[in-house]
């Protein structure tokens, strides 16, 4: 493995927070599954990515810089949105 562009400089909680959440955009299908080739909702699997970036979240909870807090808070926010819209969508 190379040190080009592919891996952030900084090696930190948001790192970590990135991580998690591609995998639940991927089950929240707004990013294509990699082995499906297409975008599908698992609502489950949304569920449980979301989940583990709220534990996440309250395991850090005051260890974190305001900046860190912030962005994992926005991330989990947003896809808490996103799994309600589509969830709604799909209740209707």
């Amino acid at each position: 493995m190379g040190t080009g562009k592919i891996y952030p400089e900084k090696r930190d909680i948001r790192a970590i927070a990135v991580l998690l959440a591609t995998q639940g955009m991927i089950r929240l299908g707004e990013i294509p599954d990699p082995l499906k080739g297409q975008a599908v909702l698992d609502v489950e699997g949304a569920r449980f990515f979301i989940d583990l970036l709220r534990e996440l979240q309250g395991r850090t909870r005051n260890n974190l810089s305001p900046d860190e807090a912030s962005f994992l808070d926005d991330i989990v926010e947003n896809m808490q949105r996103i799994l309600a819209k589509k969830t709604e969508a799909e209740n209707a």
